[in-house]
């Protein structure tokens, strides 16, 4: 177990009861206890202009022992809200002479962890703190376990162009910057969504995801920002939206393009000043939510053919995650494939280890449209099909069209890799640029009429990337 870390507050500098506890905990005190002791004088002089921040700077105690006075009782439950706001989280047994039930009960509903009074006695101390020591302990590995489970532990692979965007979830996951994961259905943007709430400090509020695609466009602005009593006919009463349930945690938009232009003006304007309006509302509300943005096209089209709003865009767009597809990342499916066995056996209880050689050569050539949910779903009926403790080439199961697919030579191989290449090349230069193709043709060092070429050669607009003026600075 790690050092446990006891911090003595003690306001109670004429009575004697903190340098009575003191002695008691310093007496029992081994190598494992770190124990730190505080004492400050009237609340309203210290406590409140920060000599208690300074005091317990990075001690970040495991319990701590609030020692009050007999003559601040009636200052008690203002006391220990402070102390409360200094300390957060870490467990307070608060130490006082016998006071009204009225006022102890006061305190155990600010949420004081236990209540301790004289006489002093180690027997009734340190089985408090044990207690509060092994709870906070189990609440610790919890949290880890939770993380872990729903955090980087559920996006599994090892392939450079998947590795390259997972490794940015730790440090994306640290500050509230909007951002956008792009990728085909099926290559797992929730995941990677909540991935980055749960190892965020908001995972301990909601992650409340979101299919723009799923809500009837008349009833999106009612779901996303709510309603007032009586903003339309049937309106009867007063009803929350999703940003309002996600306040302090994470809204996850999946397909944000097919957000209604209205709907993403009102989106934008929350992005932006972190309040909204009601339907039917003439009161400002004000919420704490990060937002997490996924679409399957190409969002610049979108912006070009005036589906998406460019400013909304570029505020979603602050931080960009694009997840590859499988058939781009095909080493991983051998890892993904036992991954999936390993959790289904388990599921169904069904003896099932590994899968055939031909099984998985049947795997690694098909295409997967559907990505690792189409991947997925394939080894999840496969193993309940399955008899044999290694799955064969006859239960994989995939379309009729694609099983007699031939495997694809070098030159095709390499053409395909190169045809991609060269559009992320082509696309990253006129982004670089704002779409200026003379000035993007330069830095690639050609002419503008072969990387004109090029850019027919691969469906690319130059008109795409260049910037606009947001329709609201239009006079």
């Amino acid at each position: 177990m790690k050092q446990a870390k006891i911090l003595l507050l003690d306001l109670d500098l004429v009575g004697g009861l903190g340098d009575t506890l003191r002695g008691i905990l310093q007496s029992s005190v081994r190598q494992d206890v770190q124990l730190r002791q505080v004492s400050v004088g009237f609340w309203g002089v210290t406590v409140g202009d920060g000599d208690l921040s300074r005091a317990v700077s990075g001690f970040n105690p495991d319990v701590v022992f609030l020692v009050l006075p007999l003559n601040l009782l009636k200052h008690a439950g203002t006391l220990f809200q402070s102390v409360r706001e200094e300390l957060l989280d870490s467990p307070i047994i608060v130490v006082m002479e016998a006071g009204e039930p009225d006022e102890v009960f006061k305190l155990l509903r600010l949420g004081a962890s236990d209540f301790i009074t004289p006489p002093l006695k180690a027997t009734d101390i340190f089985p408090r703190v044990w207690r509060l020591l092994e709870k906070s302990h189990r609440r610790e590995g919890l949290t880890c376990t939770l993380r872990e489970r729903r955090g980087l532990k559920q996006l599994v692979g090892m392939s450079p162009a998947f590795l390259a965007e997972i490794q940015k979830i730790p440090l994306v996951a640290k500050c509230s910057a909007s951002v956008l994961i792009s990728g085909e259905t099926g290559t797992g943007k929730e995941l990677c969504a909540r991935a980055i709430h749960y190892l965020s400090p908001r995972a301990g509020k909601p992650f409340i995801p979101v299919s723009c695609g799923a809500i009837p466009v008349e009833l999106v602005e009612n779901e996303l920002f709510g309603h007032e009593r009586g903003a339309f006919t049937g309106a009867s009463r007063t009803q929350f939206g999703l940003i309002r349930e996600a306040d302090g945690g994470t809204l996850f938009l999946d397909e944000i393009d097919c957000l209604p232009l209205p709907a993403q003006a009102k989106l934008l304007r929350f992005l932006q000043e972190k309040e909204y309006r009601p339907l039917g509302g003439t009161k400002i509300v004000k919420a704490d939510v990060r937002v997490i943005a996924a679409t399957n096209i190409n969002l610049e089209e979108a912006v070009s053919n005036g589906k998406l709003r460019q400013d909304l865009y570029y505020r979603l767009n602050v931080i960009s995650i694009t997840l590859p597809p499988l058939r781009e990342r095909r080493e991983d499916i051998p890892l993904l494939a036992r991954h999936f066995l390993a959790k289904y056996a388990a599921e169904f209880n069904k003896p099932v280890t590994d899968f055939s050689g031909d099984a998985m050569h049947r795997l690694m050539l098909y295409d997967w449209p559907g990505n690792v949910r189409e991947l997925e779903h394939v080894v999840e009926r496969a193993v309940v099909l399955s008899e044999q403790p290694v799955i064969r080439a006859a239960d994989i199961i995939l379309p009729r069209l694609e099983v007699t697919r031939r495997e694809v030579s070098f030159r095709e191989a390499k053409a395909k890799v190169v045809a991609q290449f060269e559009r992320t090349y082509i696309q990253g230069l006129l982004r670089a640029y704002h779409g200026n193709v003379t000035k993007a043709a330069q830095a690639a060092g050609k002419n503008r009429r072969a990387f004109w070429q090029l850019m027919r050669k691969h469906g690319i607009v130059a008109q795409s990337f260049k910037p606009r003026v947001p329709e609201d600075l239009v006079c």
